[in-house]
């Protein structure tokens, strides 16, 4: 595969909704679809193509996005510890929220959402991004997370049942 300008350009847009969707932050999305790239590109020869292109990315891409979330957990948790009171942080979470997909009305709506699809595990994070947001069907996801369609169906239903009692709350 070449390296070239079109290969990025050809997936820049689904990295970088994809790293979107993830961090609900467009400055976080550019930096995570950043990192993806240079990720790709340096471990493109290792590249054996036993899935298509797209579902590697995908992959490189939900861990660069799950890795970096942490890194930011970790760094948030930093300053608790450092004396900052867990008020000032907890404001600060969400104002971060700076998806430019969301309709201003909609704003708290969807950022509640996107708060509380945060707080899911990681597996059942990216169920539900990769099949509501993302539009994957599930055997695409099934690929992408190298799971059996079934084990996404039922993690799909328990990340769903998760969800629903974090919105309740």
């Amino acid at each position: 595969m070449n390296y070239s300008k079109a290969f990025y350009d050809k997936y820049k847009s689904l990295v970088y909704n994809l790293a979107l969707n993830y961090s609900a932050n467009k400055e976080d999305a550019e930096e995570i679809t950043q990192d993806v790239f240079i990720t790709v590109f340096k471990k493109m020869s290792g590249f054996r193509n036993e899935s298509k292109i797209e579902t590697w990315i995908y992959r490189v891409t939900i861990n660069k996005s799950l890795d970096y979330l942490k890194a930011k957990k970790r760094f948030k948790r930093n300053f608790i510890n450092d004396g900052i009171s867990i008020d000032q942080v907890s404001q600060s979470e969400f104002s971060d929220f700076n998806h430019p997909g969301v309709v201003l009305e909609s704003k708290e709506e969807i950022q509640e959402i996107y708060s509380c699809i945060n707080k899911l595990s990681e597996d059942h994070k990216t169920v539900i991004i990769l099949l509501k947001i993302e539009n994957k069907t599930y055997s695409e996801v099934s690929k992408i997370m190298k799971i059996s369609v079934g084990a996404v169906e039922s993690l799909f239903n328990r990340a769903k049942k998760k969800l629903d009692v974090l919105l309740q709350k």
